[in-house]
């Protein structure tokens, strides 16, 4: 009887017991199963077969179930663009504007938004909303609306829009503070303001990331707390859904990195950031926001240099340079727990505050009429106090 060896995961050779009858079926089921093993595992290991005294592979089981996988990883995403994708829309918007030499003409601008409500809330950028005075919102299904801006966050770069209509489909919204880095997603958006629902894959490259974003007309915004990913993000794309692999909204896509100098770095606000602002739009019709009361700086190493500052990190109460603006807001929560210009605030409720981790990030965890604990640098002397906010104004 000629002997049956198969190679192990490790490359030595085992032999089955010659003594014992094996018919040749089972033979074969216990190779495909180590195969299978072996594939699924990644252990790469080739198993044998001797039969009339030649070793023969079997490299088909190999190469389809490694085809499996593939397809499996592929369906993912199929699965999400299918879930997601009725729930996305494109905006359309005009505004009419006016040249060097005195000519009015038409300026159309697009962006991406997802569907929150059956009856028509959208989420998108709110520079979106302020690239134009009338808009027009285009479903997946070919449907146009016209559209009205509801509310704007004057803390983040998110609007809602409103459009009249019944029974829309709605995205999920998650949870991104559960989000990984090295973990998949995918953008669904208008790309270039003319590819409606464009899907593009990536991965979560880094979280908490700030930076300052140049709009079109020349503003700029700081913006904390950003996912980073390499997911391809165009123009067009801002206000879309950034997604997992579950099919929930992680993410608001809004900005990218100067394509001129860098390549694959685009930029979502995390869907927590503005739960409760649009918890509130649902609610109430408009945007609360809680209410501190001040103006600061956020502290840097540089900034802390150049200033002479204790400290390297923290929010300084600051006035800043435009006539008329004030530190701390006359009766504002700021104002009655005597918080003074040129205070440095360290931290809230044990959080500390950091370039990356602001006091406008820090507050807008919270709602009005929470009370919350700030710990600040007064002539430099740390005190500590309590502070109910208020409603933003």
């Amino acid at each position: 009887m000629k002997k049956i060896t198969y190679t192990d995961d490790e490359g030595r050779e085992v032999e089955l017991n010659p003594r014992r009858k094996v018919g040749i079926a089972a033979i074969l089921a216990l190779i495909i199963v180590m195969l299978l093993g072996g594939a699924i595992g990644g252990a790469g290991a080739v198993y044998l077969l001797e039969k009339n005294g030649k070793e023969i592979t079997l490299p088909s089981l190999t190469t389809s179930t490694k085809q499996k996988i593939v397809i499996e990883e592929s369906s993912a995403f199929i699965d999400v663009a299918k879930k997601v994708k009725p729930s996305v829309v494109s905006i359309t918007t005009t505004q009419n504007v006016q040249d060097l030499f005195g000519s009015v003409y038409e300026q159309k601008g697009g962006g991406t938004g997802f569907i929150i409500t059956s009856d028509g809330l959208i989420v998108t950028n709110k520079h979106v909303a302020d690239a134009g005075t009338s808009f027009t919102v285009f479903t997946s299904d070919g449907q146009s609306y016209p559209a009205e801006v509801k509310a704007k966050d004057p803390s983040n770069d998110l609007a809602i829009l409103k459009i009249n209509a019944k029974g829309l489909p709605v995205a999920t919204l998650g949870d991104s503070s559960k989000l990984q880095v090295g973990q998949w997603v995918i953008a669904i958006g208008n790309a270039l303001g003319e590819y409606q629902n464009t899907v593009t894959a990536g991965v979560v490259s880094a979280q908490n990331r700030s930076l300052t974003a140049q709009g079109s007309d020349g503003s700029s915004e700081r913006l904390e707390g950003l996912i980073q990913t390499d997911t391809a993000i165009n123009s067009g794309n801002s206000g879309g859904p950034l997604v997992n692999l579950a099919g929930e909204v992680v993410g608001i896509n809004t900005a990218v990195a100067d394509k001129s100098v860098s390549e694959g770095i685009g930029f979502a606000i995390p869907i927590n950031t503005v739960q409760s602002a649009i918890d509130s739009v649902k609610s109430t019709g408009k945007i609360i926001r809680p209410y501190l009361g001040v103006n600061f700086l956020t502290v840097t190493k540089d900034i802390a240099k150049s200033a002479s500052l204790p400290i390297d990190h923290g929010a300084l109460v600051y006035k800043g340079t435009q006539l008329g603006a004030v530190a701390v807001v006359p009766g504002s929560p700021a104002d009655k727990a005597g918080i003074a210009e040129n205070d440095i605030i360290t931290a809230i409720n044990n959080d500390q505050l950091t370039e990356d981790f602001s006091l406008r990030t820090a507050i807008a965890q919270y709602k009005p009429n929470d009370e919350i604990e700030i710990v600040y640098q007064h002539k430099g002397e740390e005190k500590k106090v309590k502070v109910k906010l208020d409603e933003t104004k």
